[in-house]
């Protein structure tokens, strides 16, 4: 009778210890998910009204280790095109255009900047968007316009103009990736001309001073 009632003892404190285990994990993950969802939550976008707000919204288009000494370029809250704040290494960072539907920054490599400042002068000229491909297009094979092989772009961009103030982060935006190829074809790079699966590259304007490969977000609801 003894043995039998240490066997029945040691049989309760082995279930309490492992029949308890998922139930234990089940409910830390849930509160964790809910801990995650009170954090989703509490979080307030205001809209960006300053020209602090254009710095931080715009930087969330540069990779995180480049932020802090990027170059900051754009139109300001008043309508100027002014340089926002001075850089300390490679990266030139364009501001959201407010005056634009939705929110567009944008993060490059500043050897880019001569065909990006082109382009800009172009339109404030009054340039069609096919007049300034065209133009750039015969710059380019003249010699005269220099656009680096392997440079990147990244997109910061987004239905929402409005912003979390705390980290930077703008409403429902996302990131797409260019990489400059000047002329460049399927055959060259050995990508399709158009994207075969979500986030998959593919080479845009093939045989041209603005082919590139395009990197696109997944569209997978958050």
């Amino acid at each position: 009778m003894k043995k039998i009632t240490l066997t029945l003892i040691a049989a309760v404190f082995a279930c309490a210890f492992s029949c308890n285990t998922p139930a234990e994990q089940k409910t830390s993950e849930d509160l964790t998910t809910a801990a995650d969802s009170t954090v989703a939550s509490t979080v307030s976008y205001v809209p960006i009204d300053s020209d602090e707000a254009l710095i931080q919204t715009a930087l969330m288009a540069a990779p995180e280790a480049g932020r802090a000494g990027a170059k900051v370029i754009g139109y300001n809250t008043t309508g100027e095109f002014v340089t926002l704040r001075e850089g300390t290494n490679e990266f030139i960072v364009l501001v959201d255009d407010s005056s634009q539907k939705g929110f567009n920054a944008a993060c490059y490599h500043k050897d880019l900047e001569p065909f990006m400042a082109r382009g800009r002068e172009l339109r404030v000229a009054g340039k069609s968007p096919e007049e300034v491909f065209a133009m750039r297009e015969a710059e380019a094979k003249a010699g005269t316009l220099p656009i680096p092989t392997g440079a990147t772009l990244h997109i910061y961009f987004g239905p929402s103009t409005n912003y979390d103030p705390q980290s930077g982060v703008v409403e429902g935006a996302k990131l797409r990736y260019v990489v400059y190829m000047p002329f460049a074809t399927a055959e060259s790079t050995g990508l399709p001309e158009s994207p075969v699966a979500a986030n998959h590259p593919w080479i845009m304007n093939p045989g041209t001073h603005r082919a590139h490969i395009m990197i696109s977000p997944i569209n997978n609801p958050q």
